[in-house]
């Protein structure tokens, strides 16, 4: 398409013809795609963003790494909704998140995003294909109310044009079956608080994080994309040096993995948060756990070496 805008909006539109789309974009083109995001969570329509994140703001350095999206991919648009936002660190997981986007998104009828940044998209790896993947399709009922549902994982039927339902897909509030209602406290609070209930209450199926070295960590890092490939390189090198440090790597990053964060918080006296921006995750993990957290923010479009890591922990290690 001619820019981001229309990108997104053929996507959606794609969608309720009945095909899973996606589209891609970094920095820029990903705050132009907000607003159609916003309706894309309040119509409930399936799709997959992904965004190779750049140093920003604005044009910035539009080659060069960041990680600086992270908060923009949960509250980019206005309201209360919910999206998925998953985070790769290989060119594996590349593949495999993508993949998994799309079953979350056809599952729970959001969009989700996957948060790569530029040194994995970048990146050059040897990926052994599955012979077979999973794949998850939308649920369809004849006559099913579209928007509203009684059952227990909130998550409506969705019909496609052409498939002889009456449909009326708008970014009004509405009823089940797509009337508007923007007048009607009721129909707006029942509509809002079920989209975000779909998520959050799914929030154990959703959320993946992996632990590594923490059954006797003392200190702890906490890292997503690719700064966790520079973590967990870290972690090995100290726990040759007998320091009790650990890692837990994010691979979703929105709904936030608080649970994960506020255990570790419990058995760790500190975490380390080593990130391509200036804190973004680590404001989260603050929320979460009553132990120091420290944050390595990181904005001069490069990746976070091993080096100012271990220099970190080195420091703050008992």
């Amino acid at each position: 398409m001619e820019d981001e805008l229309a990108s997104i909006c053929s996507v959606l539109g794609a969608s309720w013809a009945g095909a899973k789309a996606m589209t891609a974009t970094s920095g820029p083109g990903f705050s132009l795609m907000q607003e159609a995001i916003g309706y894309a969570a309040f119509t409930e329509t399936p799709c997959v963003i992904i965004d190779v994140q750049r140093a920003g703001p604005c044009t910035g350095q539009a080659t060069r790494v960041g990680s600086g999206d992270i908060m923009q991919a949960k509250w980019g648009s206005h309201g209360d909704y919910q999206v998925i936002a998953l985070s790769p660190w290989s060119c594996r997981e590349m593949f495999e998140l993508t993949l998994r986007a799309f079953n979350l998104s056809e599952r729970y009828r959001v969009p989700v995003m996957v948060m790569a940044d530029e040194a994995v998209g970048h990146l050059r790896e040897t990926v052994t294909l599955p012979a077979k993947v999973e794949v998850w399709n939308r649920k369809k009922r004849k006559h099913g109310a579209p928007f509203g549902t009684e059952e227990e994982d909130g998550v409506p039927p969705m019909p496609a044009f052409g498939e002889g339902e009456r449909l009326s897909v708008t970014g009004s509030t509405h009823d089940a079956y797509g009337y508007r209602k923007t007048d009607d406290p009721e129909a707006h609070a029942r509509l809002v608080q079920r989209i975000n209930r779909k998520i959050l209450k799914n929030r154990s199926a959703i959320v993946e994080t992996e632990d590594y070295f923490l059954k006797d960590a003392e200190v702890a890092v906490v890292a997503y994309g690719f700064t966790a490939r520079s973590g967990l390189y870290t972690v090995k090198q100290l726990r040759k040096d007998g320091m009790k440090v650990g890692m837990l790597r994010l691979k979703t990053l929105w709904p936030f993995p608080e649970d994960a964060i506020r255990n570790l918080g419990e058995t760790v006296k500190r975490l380390v948060i080593p990130e391509m921006n200036l804190g973004q995750v680590a404001g989260e993990v603050r929320k979460y756990c009553r132990c120091d957290v420290i944050s390595i923010g990181q904005v001069n479009g490069e990746i976070i070496p091993p080096g100012r890591i271990e220099e970190t922990l080195r420091r703050v290690c008992p």
